[in-house]
């Protein structure tokens, strides 16, 4: 990595060739959720909840990305919640699915129920493989 790269490029360009992206699904409506109630029917479905002006929330969801190695062939479907772009979406997950609002928060359904939760620290990868 050369001076340009350091002054130039964030920390997340560089590493870029190294990390897998996350196949995010932007949680925009209210009526995706019907969808992803369905969708769980079949594949285990995550939310995760993310406030963009919470440091805590970028540093989790930084160390998610930055961590993310799930197998192709392992079918999980990832959405990506906005928290302040999308309040009443948030509110509505909670109440649908019975888990307290908290920021962050990562939320995994099977069969149209909710077979884990987590909030800030406890959010990790290895939750979403111990349910796929």
């Amino acid at each position: 990595m050369g001076l340009f790269d350091k002054v130039f490029k964030s920390e997340r360009d560089i590493a870029k060739k190294e990390i897998e992206e996350v196949p995010w699904h932007a949680l925009t409506e209210s009526k995706q959720l019907d969808e992803i109630e369905k969708e769980s029917e079949k594949q285990p479905v995550v939310i995760f909840k993310h406030s963009t002006s919470c440091g805590i929330s970028r540093m989790v969801l930084k160390n998610f990305e930055r961590g993310y190695d799930l197998p192709k062939d392992k079918e999980v479907k990832l959405y990506f919640l906005d928290l302040l772009a999308n309040r009443n979406i948030s509110n509505e997950v909670a109440n649908r699915f019975g888990v307290r609002h908290e920021s962050p928060q990562m939320i995994i359904l099977k069969d149209r129920k909710v077979v884990h939760h987590a909030s800030h620290h406890s959010i990790e990868l290895e939750s979403v493989k111990e349910h796929i």
